[in-house]
């Protein structure tokens, strides 16, 4: 089966692409980086020739919020024309657990309106939702530096890790669309503020944690339960002192 992943080069992608091509796929890593621009549409038809699915992992080069929006929105047209031209049979996203929640957050609009693209583009689609990526909590750390402490809300967090995602991602892509939405999530659930102290702690970050209920989360103020998934979810593997474990060991 012929499988075009968009976004196929960055942290996800390169992980879906390794899992679907190891299982024998004939897999297209599509990127700028490989020609295939879906903001710009160059290479998008070429690439999706002949293709049964597409995943799409990309995300937005730039986070300011007219940025985000526009590229959420033009790509994921030219996204849907090319794979009608195509005759795409199953489009799987990549998105984020409590995104309808986030809408103060001009990333999250940009995700609210990937999603209704998805929805009304008449593909068969399977929205795949996740919590944060254990990986990021360097950028949550950044988002609520301030000074010597770092200011974040003790609101619920679920993080996976990103073998984790990208395994869930190849699963959908290989399965019959589920035309709706589907949640995973990391195997532990801890408080944001109480997870990134022991982040800041064992990469010997002197900096520390002050919890502000009114701290927002990349523009959005966050309630207990917008981070985690409402209902069933799918679990990762990766419990987060083993990712850490796994992320200091020397780069061979």
């Amino acid at each position: 089966m012929k499988i075009v992943v968009i976004g196929g080069t960055g942290l996800i992608g390169s992980k879906v692409v390794a899992r679907l091509a190891g299982q024998g796929h004939e897999v297209v890593a599509a990127s700028p980086q490989t020609g295939v621009n879906a903001l710009t549409g160059e290479g998008l038809s070429q690439a999706l020739a002949g293709a049964q699915v597409v995943v799409d992992v990309a995300n937005s080069p730039s986070f300011a919020d007219d940025a985000v929006l526009h590229f959420f929105e033009t790509s994921g047209r030219n996204l849907a024309a090319a794979e009608k031209a195509a005759g795409v049979a199953h489009h799987v996203a990549l998105s984020v657990v409590g995104t309808d929640k986030l809408s103060q957050s001009g990333y999250f609009r940009g995700k609210i309106a990937q999603e209704a693209l998805i929805r009304n583009a008449g593909i068969p689609y399977t929205i795949v939702r996740s919590t944060q990526f254990l990986e990021f909590l360097g950028g949550i750390v950044q988002s609520g530096a301030d000074g010597d402490s770092v200011r974040l809300s003790s609101a619920s967090i679920q993080p996976i890790a990103s073998d984790d995602v990208a395994e869930a991602v190849a699963d959908h892509a290989l399965a019959d669309p589920v035309n709706g939405i589907v949640d995973i999530a990391g195997p532990e659930r801890f408080h944001l503020s109480d997870l990134v102290q022991r982040y800041l702690d064992a990469t010997k970050d002197p900096r520390k944690v002050v919890v502000d209920g009114k701290a927002r989360y990349f523009g959005a103020e966050l309630q207990d339960d917008t981070l985690v998934p409402e209902g069933p979810a799918r679990l990762g593997k990766t419990a987060f002192e083993a990712w850490l474990r796994q992320s200091q060991k020397p780069k061979a």
